[in-house]
């Protein structure tokens, strides 16, 4: 089992201490949950969506329950795209994603009435693992990654079934081995597989004149998927020679028995770090971010306060505990300036 839950619990501990000496000199400071009249809040709030985000959205509830102990929260991580369907069905009141909201969602939402607050809360830097046993792979390049993962390599059960691709396309890690390529990754559902393609794939596909040959760009179907990172984690774990992505924290917190190999996007071999990744000089780093549908903001004031904790400088230091890369100064204060303004759709719109 991944430690990541061990890791939100035992900052919990610490953060229990810290927010109960809080709320008994007032909690007027960053991070104050009562509501404007000063009593106790109490209510439900329904978050779901990325298994990226969830550990964040997981210890920002754990921390904001020790002093509002009366709010119900519930947060579950079936993906990015699961959650959205919620949301924009109006079943939830926050959805956590690990990639921007897409076109045909916002439109689900509009013909749904539901208005969204968009906020970015963290920097994850999406992994490439494989077991800590192997002994042959140190960095992959998108030619590699197209060669082992991508379309074209469906029915391939060993590594050295790719050399023929890698060598086609300039793969830098080839000639691979005859060791068994046992693949195990986030499902369509994720948002970490939404952005593996965007990031790796669709950039490869175009750099390489492929986009038309394919009549959709994916991962090869043939591998173990799963919305479960923890899955993924032991799927990685059980070969030697294994392959697959997860998010940084996943990686951070299993580096026992997972690692990460180095991408080369095109400016040679760079790991991911907090460094690398809040840089953005790792290829495959993304933002994430939670959305909130502004009518359950008018309904319960739980859900506002929540918020308010999550982007305070107790809440947002949340991300970094778990394993994730903080924002930027100006980043952050970006996110805290759309809250308060409760300007509603994606930044981009």
């Amino acid at each position: 089992m991944t430690k990541l839950r061990g890791t939100a619990f035992r900052f919990l501990l610490v953060a229990m201490t810290v927010m109960l000496v809080a709320a008994a000199c007032g909690n007027d400071g960053d991070g104050a949950a009562a509501s404007a009249d000063g009593e106790a809040l109490s209510g439900e709030l329904n978050i779901s969506g990325s298994s990226t985000v969830e550990p964040i959205s997981v210890a920002v509830a754990e921390k904001f329950n020790a002093t509002q102990p009366n709010v119900g929260i519930s947060v579950s991580g079936p993906g990015t795209s699961d959650g959205f369907e919620q949301f924009c069905a109006g079943e939830t009141d926050i959805s956590d994603a690990s990639r921007a909201i897409a076109e045909e969602e916002v439109q689900a939402c509009a013909d749904n009435g539901i208005e969204f607050i968009e906020l970015n809360v963290a920097i994850d830097g999406l992994s490439v693992i494989t077991s800590t046993e192997n002994d042959f792979a140190s960095c992959l390049n998108f030619a590699d990654i197209w060669s082992l993962l991508g379309p074209e390599s469906e029915g391939f059960g060993s590594w050295s079934d790719a050399n023929g691709l890698a060598e086609e396309y300039g793969g830098a890690a080839a000639p691979y081995p005859d060791e068994a390529l046992v693949v195990t990754a986030p499902g369509e559902e994720s948002g970490t597989y939404g952005s593996f393609i965007e990031l790796t794939l669709e950039i490869f596909a175009e750099e390489a004149g492929l986009e038309e040959e394919f009549e959709e760009i994916a991962p090869r179907p043939d591998y173990q998927a799963s919305a479960n990172d923890n899955v993924i984690i032991e799927g990685i774990q059980g070969t030697p020679s294994s392959l697959g992505w997860v998010g940084y924290a996943f990686y951070v917190n299993n580096q026992e028995t997972v690692k990460a190999l180095e991408i080369d996007g095109g400016s040679g071999c760079v790991g991911p770090t907090p460094e690398t990744i809040a840089s953005f000089e790792y290829p495959i780093s993304r933002p994430l971010f939670i959305y909130v549908n502004t009518a359950k903001l008018e309904e319960s004031p739980a859900v506002e306060a929540y918020v308010d904790y999550y982007l305070s400088d107790e809440g947002i230091v949340s991300a970094e505990e778990v394993g994730y890369v903080p924002l930027a100064p100006e980043e952050l204060e970006n996110t805290r300036s759309v809250w308060e303004s409760k300007e509603t759709g994606t930044r981009e719109s």
